[in-house]
């Protein structure tokens, strides 16, 4: 099968991530995923919520919006749909597992990621973009006496995967996705898994069919993390290089 970017089924889009993106936040970043693009920024606030009072923990929760025009067709602003909540619990949960909360305690780092151009995989780009984000405002508090020690288990990243024409393709631009007969959202922390999100949107699939989307799957996001590694090494306002291709036979 030939894709309209012609990408090799089991290669990502270009991927770039621009940290430090913005002034004001404690982390933030702007990632592209392809014609995605997602400025996700974290937020540290003293406190923790009230059922968490006492419990000797911190927390990590996310928000998810688009812009109006971030779609080919404009969508009213400051609409919260039931599909945005499911997202940004994705996004929260994800970015929690990479997460001492213990460590902590005390506070509350709130990761906001706001979807300027869609093209596919923005919630994908949203947790991939946002541990950047997430782990720069964890640095801030360390660095500022405010936490002890980095509170960091892992890199968390995330790639959509999944089934078009009987052929199985990582990192689904739209136009996949909306002709896709499975539909797969997963995300790890670096090797282990965290969440995966599967549907048959048409016709079912085999365990061979699910082993071979994870197998993908686990290959975008060791890229991805690669990434992510990179990005901490560079300067401000300075871009992360893409992942190298994957290695063939």
């Amino acid at each position: 099968m030939i894709r309209n970017d012609g990408r090799q089924p089991d290669e990502l889009r270009p991927v770039r991530i621009v940290r430090n993106y913005l002034k004001y936040p404690e982390g933030s970043v702007l990632i592209s995923t392809g014609d995605t693009k997602v400025i996700c920024t974290a937020t540290v606030e003293s406190g923790v919520p009230a059922w968490l009072n006492g419990e000797g923990r911190g927390w990590v929760t996310a928000e998810y919006g688009m812009l109006p025009r971030a779609t080919s067709g404009r969508t009213n602003r400051h609409t919260t749909s039931g599909r945005t909540y499911e997202i940004q619990r994705l996004i929260g949960r994800s970015l929690r597992a990479a997460v001492d909360l213990t460590k902590l305690d005390g506070f509350t780092v709130r990761v906001d990621c706001d979807v300027i151009q869609a093209d596919g995989g923005t919630r994908t780009a949203s947790i991939t973009g946002g541990f950047v984000a997430l782990y720069d405002a964890l640095s801030y508090l360390v660095s500022h006496g405010m936490v002890g020690e980095l509170p960091v288990r892992g890199h968390v990243a995330a790639v959509s995967v999944g089934v078009v024409d009987g052929v199985v393709l990582l990192d689904l631009c739209y136009e996949e996705d909306v002709r896709a007969d499975v539909d797969m959202n997963v995300v790890m922390l670096d090797d282990l898994f965290v969440e995966i999100q599967g549907t048959a949107e048409g016709i079912p699939f085999s365990r061979a069919t699910l082993d071979e989307m994870l197998d993908f799957a686990r290959g975008g996001i060791s890229r991805l993390v690669s990434v992510q590694a990179q990005c901490f090494g560079v300067h401000r306002n300075r871009t992360c290089p893409p992942p190298a291709p994957p290695s063939r036979p």
